[in-house]
């Protein structure tokens, strides 16, 4: 027994010695925290972590360490994007999917859309919403067994009646049902600490509330209050109690004053937000989500006829060009900004737009780079593992061709990819 206990710490000791090094060498490395370039240094990865940052280029004097050159580059850490859905990709004939696909099926297109999403340069997301599936492919990505970004998932969103993640909306009166709490549909402050119960039992990390109503549901208001205070308390409270935080999508003011108020932590779109809103925000530290590529994306497709059923057309062409409008004034009046796209409304992959859409807004380039690393690091309560380019870190590392703060549109074009230590893209 004591030889085979010896072995056994033998092989693991060699597992460890031998794990391989890795060498990248910065032409341009990009300090996250304080926005500054520094030129000429090598990153030492060793396993999944960041072990050292040198000056200048040092080349390993063993034969096994492998050699990354990125020298014509920019470098910096893997991004995080706080809104997404992983689950799928919105097309005229989303409605109709809902009926014919099986759980296999939306399984399968999230293998896709994880692995564009991570090819596009985010090591990190946060899923707000889809069926359930998000889960299995969360897991499958921690156990290696598909390519795609660390996922943190709120499961199934949680609505009130008819409210905007009501999973009925816009059925037949056959197939509508009654849906509560174990569907994600709450109607009272006990069937709102059910809900975020039975979403912790799913497996969910964060809970996603819609406090007001939505462009894309089959609904015709996109914008009224959906929760009471009461009922969003105590979503929050009981959201604390197991380790997650609360995100509110809101399109309309009132609504969102109840979300900060009852203790969310970031409003998604906010779109009709007003400056009593803006200071409250501030006031409770909640944090800004603008996805204003999605609110371009919904009002082109508006335009299209047919793309959406006739009550999604109006709330598309209001809502979808006043998103801008409002994250420039919010940014202005000093309210905090985490970098989020709502990608499924539009194309995985294409994330990185809302970068060039920040800074027309007005946000210098530096600090929108910021939103999508410290800011949403802070958020997850990753601060010390993601978000930087720092001893100890996960090796969450991509590259770009050009200087971001100089050309905002190369974020769009990520050449070079690296999560946990593991090459994805070069």
């Amino acid at each position: 027994m004591k030889k085979i206990l010896t072995s056994i710490i033998f092989i693991l000791s060699v597992t460890i010695v031998s794990a391989q090094k890795t060498y990248i060498l910065c032409g341009k490395l990009l300090d996250a925290k304080s926005g500054s370039l520094e030129e000429r240094k090598t990153i030492l990865v060793e396993g999944n972590k960041i072990i050292k940052i040198y000056d200048g280029y040092i080349q390993p004097k063993d034969r096994t360490s492998k050699v990354i050159n990125l020298q014509d580059k920019v470098v910096m850490p893997g991004l995080i994007d706080m809104h997404v859905h992983i689950e799928n990709e919105f097309t005229a004939s989303t409605r109709l999917n809902k009926f014919i696909l099986n759980e296999a099926d939306i399984a399968v297109n999230a293998t896709v859309f994880v692995k564009r999403t991570l090819q596009a340069g985010f090591t990190t997301v946060r899923d707000l919403g889809g069926t359930g599936v998000n889960i299995s492919i969360r897991n499958a990505i921690n156990a290696g067994v598909i390519e795609g970004p660390r996922v943190f998932t709120s499961e199934k969103s949680l609505a009130t009646t008819g409210g905007h993640a009501d999973p009925t909306n816009g059925n037949s009166r056959n197939l509508i049902g009654d849906p509560g709490p174990k569907e994600g549909v709450v109607n009272s402050v006990e069937d709102a600490k059910k809900a975020v119960r039975q979403r912790y039992k799913n497996g969910a990390d964060v809970i996603k509330i819609t406090a007001t109503g939505g462009v894309l549901s089959v609904a015709k208001s996109g914008d009224n209050p959906q929760f009471t205070i009461e009922e969003i308390k105590a979503i929050c409270d009981t959201a604390k109690d197991y380790g997650m935080h609360v995100a509110a999508h809101a399109h309309g003011d009132v609504g969102m004053q109840r979300a900060i108020i009852g203790g969310v932590k970031t409003i998604e779109h906010g779109t009709y937000m007003s400056d009593t809103t803006m200071e409250l925000m501030k006031k409770h530290n909640a944090f800004l989500v603008p996805t204003i590529t999605a609110g371009k994306e919904v009002e082109e497709k508006a335009k299209i006829k047919g793309f959406y059923p006739e009550i999604v057309v109006p709330k598309a062409l209001a809502v979808g060009p006043q998103i801008q409008g409002t994250f420039a004034k919010a940014y202005k009046k000093g309210v905090g900004i985490a970098f989020g796209t709502d990608a499924g409304v539009f194309s995985h992959g294409a994330n990185g737009k809302e970068f060039g859409y920040m800074v027309e807004a007005g946000m210098p380039a530096i600090e929108a780079i910021q939103s999508a690393t410290i800011t949403n690091a802070k958020i997850l309560k990753m601060e010390t593992e993601i978000g930087q380019i720092k001893t100890g870190f996960f090796a969450d590392i991509i590259a770009v061709n050009d200087d971001p703060t100089r050309n905002i549109k190369t974020m769009e074009n990520v050449v070079f990819v690296m999560k946990d230590g593991k090459v994805y893209k070069k």
